[in-house]
C-alpha cells in the first residue's frame, strides 16, 4: 500500500514537471512571437518613411539615385518576406544603405536645411532607435527559448514536443563594417 502511494506520488509529480515545462515552453514561444511581432511594427513604421525619404531626398541627390532606388526595391521585397531570415537580411541592407543616404546627406546644405526633411530625418532616426530596442527584445526572448531548447532536461521536453529554435535577428556582415565615407562622397 505505502509502495503503491509512493509510486502514485511520484507519478503526479513527474506529470506536474512535464505540464509546467510544456507551458514554460509555451509561453517563451510565445514571447519570441509577441516581441517579433513589436519588431515587425517598428519596420511597417519604417517602411512608410521610406517613400517619404526617397521622394524628399530624390531632387537633391540626382547622383545617388542607384541607392535610392535600392532602398525602394528593398523594401518592397521586405514588405513581402516570407521567413524571419529573408526579412531581417533585407532590413539589415536597408539599415546599411540607409546609413549611407545620412552621410551623403551632409553634402547638401540646402537639403539639410529643408523644414520637412528635417522632421523625416528625425522621425526615421527615432523609429532606427526603437527598431535597435526592438530587435535587442527580440534576441534576449530569442536567447531565453533557445536556451530551453538545448539545455538539460528541458531539452527532451522540446524534442518530445517540437519545439524548435528560434532565429536571432543578427546584423550582417555589411552593418558590421564601418561605411567608407570617401565612396559616399564622390560625384
Amino acid at each position: 500500500m505505502n509502495a503503491a502511494l509512493v509510486l502514485l506520488v511520484v507519478i503526479v509529480l513527474l506529470v506536474l514537471a512535464l505540464v509546467g515545462a510544456y507551458n514554460s515552453f509555451i509561453a517563451k514561444r510565445n514571447q519570441v512571437r509577441n516581441i517579433a511581432s513589436t519588431v515587425d511594427t517598428q519596420l511597417k513604421k519604417r517602411y512608410d518613411l521610406i517613400p517619404n525619404l526617397v521622394s524628399a531626398t530624390r531632387e537633391y541627390m540626382s547622383h545617388e539615385n542607384a541607392v535610392l532606388t535600392r532602398v525602394s526595391e528593398l523594401r518592397s521585397q521586405a514588405i513581402s518576406a516570407s521567413s524571419n531570415a529573408d526579412k531581417f537580411r533585407l532590413n539589415s541592407e536597408i539599415s546599411a544603405l540607409l546609413g549611407q543616404i545620412r552621410v551623403a546627406v551632409e553634402a547638401y546644405p540646402n537639403l539639410k536645411a529643408n523644414e520637412s526633411f528635417a522632421k523625416l530625418q528625425n522621425a526615421l532616426g527615432e523609429c532606427e532607435e526603437q527598431i535597435s530596442a526592438a530587435r535587442r527584445a527580440y534576441n534576449g526572448a530569442v536567447t531565453v527559448y533557445n536556451n530551453a531548447c538545448e539545455m538539460f532536461p528541458t531539452n527532451i521536453i522540446a524534442n518530445v514536443f517540437n519545439f524548435v529554435k528560434a532565429e536571432f535577428f543578427a546584423a550582417s556582415e555589411q552593418e558590421k563594417q564601418a561605411p567608407n565615407v570617401s565612396e559616399l562622397f564622390k560625384k
